[in-house]
């Protein structure tokens, strides 16, 4: 399996030709579209839900399926039944890939927001992509766990603490968007030294296996 990151939290797999695309959001690039069989959505938020850029995926594959949380369809409404709705628990196949649906609701910013539902999802029982939570897959193995570094409703020391609980063999930065480079210098050398394993924040389009 090829991953490649994009922008922000965006995350492209490909496995035998097909490709599965997690949260292309507004700071992500829309090249990480290209070819898309299927789509993941987290949630609803703006950074990681651009509708306007699966428009012109759609537009393009019209065989594209979309799945996420049944709080998130209103927003999709144009898409019609493209749009598959997953509850935490499920378990399904996107772009010929299983997937594995984790957790419920967005981590909380501040008493005063309202919390949204947010899914996390474990791909062809290996990579895990949380969204904007740190919800655990106590049930699974992860060997590629991609982790929240920097957002509003997050401190360091949580990111850490996530990273060991889910023990994975390598953890990549997401939701890194926010940071400048003062900010990844901090956050990077932080993380490389406490998560406990393997590190790395990678630049938009780098593709590893």
């Amino acid at each position: 399996m090829r991953l490649t990151k994009f922008g922000h939290s965006c995350v492209r797999l490909e496995n035998d030709g097909a490709v599965l695309v997690i949260d292309p959001g507004a700071f992500s690039e829309p090249a990480a579209l290209d070819g898309v069989d299927a789509v993941l959505v987290t949630h609803e938020h703006f950074d990681h839900l651009d509708v306007d850029q699966l428009a012109d995926a759609l537009a393009r594959r019209p065989a594209v399926t979309i799945h996420t949380h049944p709080a998130v369809r209103s927003k999709l409404e144009s898409f019609g039944d493209v749009v598959r709705t997953v509850e935490s628990g499920d378990s399904f196949e996107a772009a010929g890939m299983p997937v594995r649906a984790y957790g419920g609701w967005h981590a909380e910013i501040h008493p005063d927001v309202p919390r949204v539902p947010n899914l996390g999802f474990l791909v062809a029982d290996s990579v895990y992509h949380p969204g904007d939570s740190f919800d655990v897959p106590a049930d699974a193995e992860v060997d590629t766990l991609f982790v929240p570094v920097s957002a509003p409703w997050l401190k360091l020391a949580e990111a850490v603490d996530f990273v060991r609980s889910v023990a994975p063999r390598r953890a990549i930065a997401l939701h890194d968007g926010l940071l400048n480079d003062a900010g990844h210098t901090v956050t990077d050398g932080n993380m490389t030294t406490l998560a406990g394993c393997e590190y790395a924040r990678l630049p938009a389009g780098t593709t590893l296996r």
